[in-house]
């Protein structure tokens, strides 16, 4: 038995099948992460031309399997395909590093439709922005609030506040969460966070990504922002993402 299913995705990975198809996977609005076989995909005038390429946003039409078969994608037709014009590859490779972030998070038929929406205004950012590094680090940040693992930045796991903008804190990661001066162990030591960098960490998260982000952030706290981020999401995956190796920040 198998019924037919209409939505809306990303291509985030592909993988051959045969000499004429492929596995494709899509990050979608309405039914997350699915993995469908593309008949003829990999012929020049195949069924599906240039619609399910990395990183393009299309309409899908699949049959779903109601075995544990490969679903069968029988209608793809593109939305949008992104062209990053920077010629900063940085900016390429931040767009796939969006999808290995899906890939690696997301489960099957395990719909995030606010994630999804997420992503793509990441992709359209890049597009445009002067500046790679913050689209990248707001998809970050709101990849770990959709999956519940965005450590607090308001309070010590004490109760205390963050109120003084010179005070210092520190983030045990392997916990995710945030710790007082009077809380912190040697073992849980990480780089010192002061209250002020807290408070431009708590507007990255409140901010909505549709909405630019205007305050200035320094190199300094980039560097220590790319630190805590890359701590974080490795943690969390258990391994680093290949795709930050690519990335120069």
């Amino acid at each position: 038995m198998s019924s037919s299913e209409k939505t809306e995705g990303l291509v985030i990975r592909q993988a051959d099948f045969s000499e004429t198809s492929r596995v494709v996977t899509f990050f979608t609005r309405d039914f997350g992460k699915i993995s469908v076989l593309a008949k003829g995909a990999k012929r020049l005038k195949g069924s599906f031309e240039a619609a399910i390429d990395l990183l393009t946003q299309c309409q899908i039409v699949f049959l779903h399997k109601s075995t544990s078969s490969l679903d069968i994608l029988t209608e793809a037709r593109l939305v949008k395909r992104f062209r990053f014009q920077s010629r900063d590859m940085n900016v390429h490779y931040g767009g796939m590093y969006v999808a290995e972030l899906l890939q690696l998070f997301s489960e099957e038929f395990d719909p995030y439709p606010h994630w999804y929406e997420a992503a793509i205004q990441t992709l359209n950012d890049l597009e445009t922005c002067e500046d790679f590094r913050l689209p990248v680090l707001r998809f970050e940040l709101h990849t770990l609030q959709v999956l519940g693992l965005l450590p607090e930045f308001e309070q010590c796991q004490c109760g205390r506040s963050v109120q003084n903008d010179r005070e210092n804190w520190s983030l045990w990661i392997q916990q995710g969460v945030l710790l007082c001066s009077q809380c912190r162990q040697s073992e849980q030591a990480s780089r010192v966070l002061t209250g002020q960098f807290l408070t431009i960490l708590r507007k990255l998260v409140e901010t909505p990504l549709e909405t630019p982000f205007t305050d200035i952030i320094t190199p300094g706290q980039y560097k220590l922002l790319r630190h805590l981020m890359t701590a974080l999401i490795s943690q969390v995956s258990d391994r680093r993402p290949t795709m930050l190796g690519y990335l120069q920040f």
